[in-house]
């Protein structure tokens, strides 16, 4: 496999993980937002799974994002 072969390849699988990474929280919410909590625990909840969230995709997202070095720079 040829390396933009691998490139294409890891990009994928990364994207495939944000895909389920998002399902599972989307399923997460649903969940709490059934449970008879109160406001104040629905609201914790909430916002520790939001940073869950944040920081379980953030690192996916920057990897995909990053610019390629497709060569060393030039020497002045």
């Amino acid at each position: 496999m040829g390396r933009e072969e691998q490139r294409a390849a890891m990009r994928q699988v990364r994207e495939g993980l944000i895909d389920e990474l998002e399902d599972l929280y989307r399923e997460a919410f649903d969940r709490i937002s059934e449970q008879d909590l109160g406001e104040g625990a629905i609201a914790r909840l909430t916002q520790l799974l939001l940073r869950s969230r944040e920081a379980a995709i953030t690192p996916l997202l920057e990897e995909i994002e990053a610019p390629l070095i497709t060569r060393a720079p030039e020497s002045a």
